[in-house]
């Protein structure tokens, strides 16, 4: 499980990525890169969550979180 200092400090990581964004004045590449900051974010987040990834990706395993 994520700690809220570790959540804190992988947002913060990617603070430098959003705030470079405010130099784009086209709205749909400002958009397009946001959105890619934004998956990768929630990625490390949802990774960092639940533990290691599995070598295979394709293969769904039941989280300690669920407890099945």
């Amino acid at each position: 499980m994520i700690t809220k200092e570790q959540f804190l400090e992988i947002c913060l990581s990617r603070y430098p990525e959003i705030n470079q964004l405010n130099e784009i004045k086209d709205f749909y590449l400002y958009e397009k890169q946001f959105d890619q900051i934004m998956v990768e974010l929630s990625r490390t987040l949802l990774e960092s969550n639940i533990s290691q990834v599995s070598a295979d990706r394709r293969k769904k395993k039941h989280s300690a979180n669920t407890g099945k």
